[in-house]
């Protein structure tokens, strides 16, 4: 199936924007941080805080380049973009059944200064500034990557189309080792160089690292039965801020949630919002891969209390060194079923006998500064119940490894997800008798 372009959405052939608007929200920095819902972060964390903004502000050079592709859907699980080939099989059938004709190449960038700044001031044996610069410099990629999707959903509705959520290589499904071909493709095609700089390592990983290069499809914007795929990417996108939202994020919808308006969003449509209960668990994965991991992965251990430990083996892949196996358990200590299954204590950490997360990409440019960082981050919603997991707006991340903290939210995500299937479907009693404690 060959996109036919009838006429472009882009007012000119490319965008070049040096000076994108870059409003990363409280909630989201806080969360990247580590932080859980509704935490009060002390003195000495505000001021950083302040301090990394203040400083990206006047120092931080993000920009932003996106321009149109041809899409071709071949047969086999190919696609091609302007008539280069690549290999991904989820994107392809996700293009596919949405019925896609045309599609964006993205690449945004934070640019070099915040991460050449952070590395400084770690050398200067300074690593809280060190820390919250860094995780400011992924905030900002995050939400130029939010933002700028919500630019292709305005541009794409004049067309009737509908735009795709972002996909990378390195996502599931996804060989990283196309990042080089997808940033010819993107550099190749561009008629003057990129707003910043930016290169692909031999890894496969983006220098300056706060950087993403991505393909976002377009599709007809029609209505689906319920059960099948969104036809709106407003209820799985989690960009609070949004002036082209059209729906509300879906996992937002609990009794009682407070929830506030976002720009274009009809009041109303709020209220029905944080009224609205959720009729089942809203699992941002497939019931068919939890109830496999229900199976395999995850472990429980009754306690006196009548609360359970338990852990899930996380089996992935790093994102260099041609994806070399990797696997890290979580441990999770929750109380008992009456007070709401509240997350009391949270760990990761890589398997006891894992070699492949030394192959990680940042531990090998600094094995102590990313342990120390896994070791130390906060899990999310410790001292919540179990049940906000499904309320806890996280952007994905579904890259192998763990070396940035976005994808170790996701992962948080998916191991919390499994552990509260598999309370739900079998009980910790049953399942408890089938596998042996946790370590």
């Amino acid at each position: 199936m060959s996109a036919s372009v009838a006429s472009p959405l882009l007012p000119a052939r490319e965008i070049f924007d040096t000076v994108p608007a870059v409003n990363v929200a409280e909630a989201e920095y806080s969360r990247l941080l580590g932080y859980p819902p509704h935490h009060a972060p002390g003195e000495r964390a505000d001021e950083l805080a302040a301090w990394a903004r203040r400083w990206f502000a006047e120092h931080g050079r993000p920009w932003v380049y996106l321009r149109e592709a041809e899409l071709e859907l071949a047969d086999g699980g190919a696609l091609r973009l302007d008539g280069a080939e690549f290999q991904s099989r989820p994107l392809h059938d996700h293009l596919r059944s949405l019925g896609a004709r045309r599609s964006m190449l993205m690449a945004v960038s934070a640019g070099p200064e915040a991460e050449n700044e952070a590395r400084q001031r770690w050398e200067e044996a300074k690593p809280d500034e060190y820390f919250f610069l860094e995780m400011f410099g992924s905030a900002v990629v995050e939400n130029l990557v939010a933002a700028t999707n919500g630019r292709v959903c305005d541009l794409a509705e004049r067309e009737g189309l509908m735009a795709v959520p972002h996909y990378s290589p390195g996502y599931a499904g996804w060989d990283v080792a196309e990042q080089n071909k997808l940033f010819a493709l993107i550099t190749g095609g561009a008629t003057h160089p990129l707003p910043g700089p930016l290169e692909v390592l031999s890894s496969g990983m983006l220098r300056p690292k706060k950087s993403l290069i991505a393909v976002i499809g377009l599709a007809p914007a029609v209505a689906r039965a319920p059960g099948t795929t969104p036809a709106v990417p407003c209820e799985g996108c989690s960009f609070s801020p949004c002036q082209y939202r059209r729906r509300p994020y879906r996992h937002a919808a609990r009794v009682g949630a407070a929830t506030e308006p976002t720009a274009g969003q009809p009041e109303s449509q709020t209220r029905e919002t944080q009224t609205a209960a959720l009729p089942t668990p809203a699992y941002t994965v497939s019931a068919r891969a939890l109830k496999k991991w229900a199976g395999e992965r995850v472990r429980l251990a009754p306690r006196a209390d009548g609360g359970v430990v338990a852990c899930f083996r996380f089996d992935g892949t790093t994102c260099s060194n041609s994806g070399q196996p990797l696997a890290f358990d979580y441990t999770v200590t929750l109380g008992p079923p009456e007070q709401g299954r509240p997350i009391l204590r949270a760990d990761c950490r890589p398997a006891p006998d894992d070699e492949g997360h030394r192959r990680m990409c940042a531990y090998l440019t600094d094995a102590d500064g990313l342990m120390r960082a896994i070791a130390e981050e906060r899990p999310p919603l410790v001292g919540r119940p179990l049940d906000e997991i499904f309320a806890w707006a996280r952007v994905s991340s579904p890259s192998g490894c763990h070396c940035a903290s976005a994808g170790r939210a996701h992962k948080w995500g998916l191991a919390l997800e499994a552990i509260h299937y598999t309370l739900a479907h079998s009980g910790a009693s049953a399942a408890a008798s089938s596998f042996s404690s946790p370590s």
